[in-house]
C-alpha cells in the first residue's frame, strides 16, 4: 500500500533552516554548518519515510549546505594567506546564506505582524451594542490555537521511528492487513474519547509495523487539520500530548 501526500505547511527550505536555527538557539551570523546539515538531513529523511513529495528546492539547499561545508574544510595554503594579506580576508562562504536567511526572517516577521493586524481588525465591528452573553459563554469553551507546529510533529515522528526500531523483536511473524487513513482516524478518535484524558503521542502507535506507523501519523495530521483533536507541548523537545475536542 503506497501513499503520495503533499503537505502545504512547509514553506520552503529557508523556513526549515530558520526553524532549526531558532530551535537549537544558534547565532544566525555564526552558523555551525556541520550541525545544521545533520539536523536538516534528518528532516529530509523523515519526509521520505512518510513518502511525502520532497520538493527539489529542499534538495538544492542540501547541496548548497554541503558545498559550504566543503569550502570551510579546505586548508589555507601559504599562497592563499599572502593573497588575503594583500587583498583582505577571504569572504566567509556562509555569508550569502546568512543574508538570505535574514531577509527571509524579516519578510516572515512582517507577514506575521500583518496577519495579526488582520485578525485584530477582524474582531472590530461597527454594530450597536447588544447582548452577546450567549456567544461569550460558548467562546470560553473554545480551545486556543495550537502551539505545536508541523516541524514538532515531524520531529516526534522521527524519534518514534528510532524507538520502534530499537524495540522491534529479533524475529517476528507479521500478518499483512491493509488499513485506510479514514479507518485509523476513527480508531484514534475513539481511543482519545475513551476516558477523556490526555494521551501521549507515542501511545497512538501500538503496532511496530512501519506501514501502520505511517498511516497512523498521517491520520493524526488530518485530524489536526480538521481541528478534531488538540495538541499540547509545554516547551521545546518536551512530550507531546493529544486530546479529543469536545463537541
Amino acid at each position: 500500500m503506497q501513499y503520495n501526500v503533499k503537505i502545504e505547511a512547509f514553506e520552503g527550505p529557508l523556513d526549515l533552516l530558520l526553524h532549526l536555527i531558532q530551535t537549537l538557539e544558534i547565532d544566525i551570523y555564526d552558523i555551525p554548518v556541520a550541525e545544521i546539515i545533520e539536523q536538516y538531513m534528518r528532516y529530509i529523511h523523515a519526509m521520505k519515510e512518510l513518502q511525502l513529495d520532497v520538493a527539489s528546492e529542499y534538495l538544492v539547499m542540501a547541496a548548497t549546505l554541503l558545498a559550504i561545508k566543503s569550502k570551510m574544510l579546505l586548508p589555507n595554503h601559504e599562497e592563499e594567506l599572502d593573497e588575503e594579506f594583500e587583498f583582505g580576508e577571504e569572504e566567509d562562504p556562509r555569508n550569502e546564506l546568512v543574508e538570505k536567511l535574514i531577509e527571509y526572517k524579516k519578510f516572515k516577521e512582517a507577514a506575521s505582524e500583518l496577519k495579526s493586524l488582520e485578525e485584530e481588525r477582524g474582531l472590530m465591528y461597527t454594530k450597536p451594542p447588544c447582548d452577546l452573553s450567549e456567544y461569550a459563554k460558548d467562546s470560553r469553551n473554545e480551545n486556543v490555537d495550537l502551539e505545536v507546529s508541523l516541524y514538532d510533529m515531524l520531529s516526534a515522528f522521527q524519534k518514534l521511528l528510532r524507538r520502534k526500531k530499537l524495540q522491534r523483536p529479533m524475529s517476528t511473524k507479521i500478518m499483512r492487513q491493509e488499513i485506510t487513513i479514514e479507518k485509523r482516524m476513527i480508531e484514534i478518535l475513539a481511543f482519545l474519547k475513551e476516558n477523556g484524558t490526555k494521551k501521549k503521542f507515542n501511545e497512538l502507535f501500538p503496532e511496530p509495523d512501519r506501514e501502520h506507523i505511517v498511516v497512523t501519523f498521517l491520520a493524526i495530521l488530518e485530524l489536526i487539520k480538521r481541528r478534531e483533536i488538540d495538541v499540547e507541548q509545554e516547551q521545546n523537545f518536551a512530550e507531546i500530548y493529544m486530546t479529543a475536542r469536545k463537541e
